[in-house]
């Protein structure tokens, strides 16, 4: 949620922002309902000491003149209950209106429609040459028996998977190393002093966060609106809702909780499986295991100050990167435009990983900059250490999209003769198993 007080004094500026990403809002009605919930709470603030002044006098009167004060509380508690019911009302409509505000891009967000208008920032790794017909991922995972979509469908229906043998192990692999670098000292610090010389190098705690979120949780963390509540699975006999990524409950993890500047940054990370409809995606990507319903992720999740903020944000497209190299997967890093950002995200950057398999780049991970928009809903502050209180800025981003690096390895570390090669940072968490075969 933006800061009112910032949507008053400069409502060109948010007018100009919402117009980058092709929301239609009207500023003007959101704050004259403004000016009418601030009017309406003062009259009852005024309503309410005039009475309290009343109930201090009555007491002390008698005969015709207590009479008279007695009739005029009355009257002001009429008056009250109905100023208190407009003021509700105005309260309501405004936070609904609050709610339907996005974010506003950072300066060098660059203004499109959508994902077409994105920008390739850079590339690296040296894109694989075969002396054969690269397969998919599904060609080879089934002829190795590691990939079963076919049971999967007769079973939960499409987009599903059954995954086997070393595969699973794979999968189980890249958790570990990804776990294992968020706890590298070593790691952390050599990824930290590229954003920043001292730049804080601090472990990540990791969590087992919940799979399932209150209704009004989900709306308060800016992921859960009328426009993708469709993508969304509700269970409704229990009011809840299954998470469609891992840091949809660590953003609330201290919701209405004030930190300690001394602490910060307060870093973690989860690994969960995740639940979409893929609403509005059907015929695209049916085939295969890259837009599954159900699908697996290492995310993290950070609680900053406003000052370090976006170097945070910088913090985690490195390390993202990082964790690619180590995999040796030629990927480019993307500037999402203002029309592919997300509501609650001011900055938004995707790494893509080469698949030779469909001969293009796709998307694995991304890293949101959501400045105070969502800890503003969630409440979750910041004492400064000059004692000041404000909100804290959080950034969220993919350590592991499971699934995807999954393909972006059995396509970029095939073999002539149908076999995997295992990328050498993750042999260790295979027992020494090289390839898969």
């Amino acid at each position: 949620m933006l800061d009112i007080k910032f949507i008053r004094e400069n409502p060109e500026k948010v007018k100009e922002g919402l117009q980058k990403k092709g929301v239609d809002f009207d500023v003007n009605y959101l704050l004259q309902v403004d000016e009418n919930r601030r009017v309406k709470i003062k009259e009852g603030d005024d309503l309410r000491s005039l009475h309290n002044r009343l109930s201090e006098e009555i007491p002390k009167l008698s005969g015709n003149e207590r009479d008279k004060k007695v009739e005029e509380s009355r009257e002001l508690k009429i008056r009250i209950a109905e100023i208190e019911f407009t003021a509700k009302t105005l309260e309501e409509e405004f936070l609904e209106l609050m709610y339907k505000l996005p974010n506003l891009p950072l300066e060098d967000v660059p203004v499109g429609k959508d994902e077409s208008d994105n920008v390739v920032v850079r590339q690296w790794g040296t894109l694989p040459q075969f002396d054969f017909i690269p397969k998919d991922h599904v060609s080879l995972g089934e002829e190795l028996g590691i990939i079963d979509i076919k049971t999967a469908t007769k079973v939960a229906g499409s987009r599903f998977t059954y995954l086997k043998g070393s595969l699973v192990r794979l999968q189980f692999a890249l958790v570990q190393f990804a776990f294992n670098t968020l706890y590298s000292a070593t790691d952390l610090k050599k990824v930290a002093d590229s954003i920043e010389s001292d730049y804080p190098a601090g472990i990540f705690t990791p969590v087992v966060v919940p799979q399932m979120i209150k209704p009004d949780v989900y709306m308060k963390t800016a992921r859960l609106s009328q426009e993708d509540k469709d993508d969304r699975y509700k269970l409704s006999q229990d009011d809840l809702y299954l998470i469609g990524s891992g840091e949809h409950t660590l953003v609330p993890i201290h919701m209405d909780e004030t930190l300690d500047e001394d602490t910060l940054p307060l870093r973690y990370v989860t690994y969960s499986s995740c639940f979409r409809r893929e609403a509005g995606s059907y015929g695209k990507d049916t085939q295969g295991i890259l837009r599954l319903h159900q699908f697996d992720k290492v995310e993290m999740e950070s609680f900053t100050t406003k000052e370090s903020a976006l170097k945070e944000h910088y913090f985690f497209i490195a390390l993202q990167e990082h964790l690619v190299q180590q995999l040796n997967l030629p990927y480019q890093v993307v500037l999402s435009s203002t029309g592919d950002t997300d509501g609650p995200c001011a900055h938004h950057v995707d790494i893509e990983i080469w698949m030779p398999g469909q001969n293009q780049y796709r998307e694995t991970h991304s890293a949101d900059f959501t400045t105070d928009y969502q800890t503003r809903r969630l409440n979750t502050r910041v004492k400064r250490k000059d004692g000041s209180i404000e909100f804290a800025y959080a950034n969220d981003a993919t350590v592991i999209a499971i699934g995807r690096t999954l393909i972006a390895i059995l396509e970029n570390y095939q073999q002539k003769d149908g076999s995997i090669k295992i990328p050498e940072v993750l042999q260790p968490y295979m027992g020494g198993m090289r390839e898969i075969r």
